[in-house]
């Protein structure tokens, strides 16, 4: 309840005072309540403990002596009692483990799989003699699929006369959930997120521009739907897909046959409440007043803030347009909470292709450009920095004429914050070949080089990274090699700069001295300080620093070998 009262947008609903207060104390109440946690069960865990403690010795000679009447009894007070319940359990710790993978960290995933290790010695150990039972099980199972298999089938037959009002116009399955659009036509809610979320601003059936993404709940039709299936005695969890679904819905009985016991978790519970907060929502974006909507996206970008879950959910409620959308605002608050929630929302993957396909860039760019507040521009660079993760994103955004430029000109007026979201932004960008030469013809070059003399500016190693990136085509090795300023900053880089500076910087000097760049190695031999710089680079250097540094020297002995003073 706790987590649900603290994503409920408590302001935006119409409540009395009186109901206001009541919520507000029951949140108060629930972020005092402790947690109760049953001694049995903590006595429970630390018998566990100890059994995986034995278990998890290096000497192999010590899983024999695991007490196994121990070990019985602490399986048996959790649940495990039966050859079944311990493969539903390992099944259980093998999918736990991979969602860990990700964000659980190696000591996590490492606990769960000594877990797995051990449940799975004791099922050869304490189960070995319980074959029987476990084909007795399995009879049972396959009798209870034979029902199945036959009630599919009287299903399936039932599902083949659909009235045709029942079916939605874009699945022609029975519509579980009809929903009506801003053309005034029901589609089956799930169907039509999906044709929203794809960038689609039309009706399917009519191929009217929708003047509202907003998707309104049919409760006559799916009352008549309900109605339909009771009189056919159609489960109502049935209804969601026709024939060509039977199979899948004969494997998820097979699933429910296999786990007799459903256990709810406290995510799940999570999730539903995210997905009712954010259904909420996206419909006060897409009716509500400018100071709703300001509060609607501000609480939006809050939701997409942790969690890809929450990320997930709120892109499938079909949030996504309404926020493009908003990104024109002349609201400034409205303008910024709207990019920035596009912004929590690009960390998800999927995500970032529902951006793209919703027509985001064009819009994005325009925030970038002019966006009424520094922080919406800066987040603006940041979202496109995000977005650029993805190749085919990286061509689509640098194909836009005005998407680089606004980098740019944001890296010459942003903070400094800014100014590092726009060099991210362009570094990732000008890993696509084509990109390079459009951020060196928008004047990037002279500006970088410009922030390396700054030290307020504090972005000296993401300059340094877009120019080794732009040193990579043509224009940008011409336009580095006319600075005259350049090749000392490089120098002093490389004794006082960080490692990732060093390296970007002995990457620009030996670029510049390669491929005809002999006026760049005079000018670096006649520099006191360069090749003592480039000795100690070799000496103390990073892995990639010393090759480079090195392979600098030997470039710049063959230069000077003809006036017999070698260098290094």
């Amino acid at each position: 309840m706790g987590r649900a009262l603290d994503i409920l947008p408590l302001s935006l609903l119409n409540i009395t005072a009186d109901i206001r207060e009541q919520v507000e104390l029951l949140h108060k109440q629930t972020k005092r309540a402790d947690l109760f946690v049953d001694p049995r069960e903590l006595q429970s865990r630390e018998d566990l403990l100890q059994v995986m403690a034995s278990n998890n010795e290096k000497n192999s000679k010590n899983k024999g002596f695991i007490d196994i009447g121990k070990l019985q009894e602490v399986l048996t007070s959790i649940g495990l009692r039966r050859p079944l319940d311990i493969e539903e359990e390992i099944s259980k710790l093998e999918a736990e483990a991979q969602k860990q993978a990700g964000t659980g960290g190696l000591i996590v995933v490492s606990n769960i799989n000594n877990l797995i290790s051990l449940v799975s010695f004791s099922k050869s150990m304490i189960f070995s003699n319980e074959e029987k039972e476990k084909n007795k099980d399995i009879k049972q199972c396959s009798s209870s699929m034979n029902r199945i298999h036959d009630q599919s089938l009287t299903i399936q037959s039932i599902l083949t006369n659909i009235p045709d009002e029942f079916r939605c116009p874009i699945s022609l399955d029975l519509m579980r959930d009809p929903v009506i659009v801003a053309s005034g036509h029901t589609y089956d809610r799930n169907s039509i997120s999906q044709w929203i979320n794809s960038g689609h601003h039309t009706c399917p059936k009519s191929g009217q521009r929708l003047i509202h993404m907003a998707l309104i709940p049919n409760y006559a039709l799916k009352s008549l739907v309900h109605q339909w299936c009771e009189e056919n005695n159609i489960p109502l969890t049935e209804c969601a897909s026709s024939s060509s679904s039977d199979l899948e819905r004969s494997n998820s009985k097979r699933k429910l046959c296999e786990n007799a016991v459903d256990h709810i978790s406290a995510t799940k519970v999570a999730a539903d409440a995210v997905k009712m907060t954010a259904e909420f929502l996206v419909g006060k974006l897409a009716m509500g007043s400018l100071e709703i909507q300001r509060q609607a996206a501000y609480e939006l970008r809050l939701l997409a803030k942790t969690g890809m879950d929450n990320r997930r959910i709120i892109a499938e409620v079909g949030s996504i347009p309404f926020l493009v959308t908003l990104l024109s605002s002349h609201d400034p608050r409205i303008q910024e909470n709207a990019v920035t929630a596009l912004l929590n929302l690009s960390i998800y993957d999927n995500n970032k292709i529902l951006i793209m396909a919703a027509g985001a860039i064009d819009s994005i760019t325009g925030v970038l450009e002019s966006g009424k507040t520094m922080e919406a521009r800066e987040n603006a660079a940041a979202a496109i920095f995000s977005l650029s993760m993805i190749d085919d994103c990286k061509v689509t955004i640098g194909a836009r004429p005005r998407a680089i430029p606004a980098l740019i000109g944001l890296l010459r007026e942003g903070t400094t914050a800014g100014k590092r979201d726009a060099a991210t932004a362009l570094f990732n960008l000008a890993v696509y070949n084509a990109n390079k030469a459009s951020a060196v013809v928008a004047g990037a070059v002279p500006l970088l080089i410009e922030l390396l003399m700054d030290d307020k500016a504090g972005i000296t190693d993401d300059a340094l990274a877009v120019l080794a990136q732009l040193l990579g085509c043509s224009q940008g090795l011409e336009e580095i090699r006319k600075s005259r300023v350049l090749v000392p900053l490089l120098i002093d880089l490389l004794r006082f700069g960080s490692t990732k500076g060093k390296e970007n910087s002995i990457t620009l000097l030996l670029g510049l001295c390669k491929d005809g760049g002999e006026e760049v190695a005079r000018r670096l031999l006649i520099n006191p300080r360069s090749i003592p710089s480039l000795q100690s680079l070799v000496a103390d250097g990073s892995l990639k620093a010393r090759r480079k540094a090195d392979a600098l020297l030997r470039l710049l002995n063959r230069c000077c070998s003809q006036s017999h003073n070698p260098v290094g």
